[in-house]
């Protein structure tokens, strides 16, 4: 495993579900009282959570099933060894 490349996705993840989980999340008003424009508007924030979400999911699987990177682990090294 990658960690590095875990922790970017995850760091998306986490900014995916702040800037859009709220925009998705029903509402508990009915489909026959919204409008067209709104119901667009919920369709479209949902097309995007959706994709990002897959991006991410993407990410998050070649993280897993990777070596970490050259060099990854070793940012934290020169701080280290002061």
């Amino acid at each position: 495993m990658d960690p590095k490349r875990f922790r970017d996705a995850y760091s998306r993840l986490q900014l995916l579900d702040e800037r859009l989980t709220y925009k998705i999340r029903p509402r508990g008003m009915g489909a026959a009282r919204a409008s067209v424009e709104q119901v667009e508007d919920r369709l479209r924030d949902l097309a995007a959570f959706s994709i990002e979400l897959k991006e991410i999911l993407e990410a998050l699987f070649v993280a897993l099933g990777s070596k970490p990177q050259a060099g990854g682990e070793a940012e934290a090294g020169p701080a280290a060894a002061d």
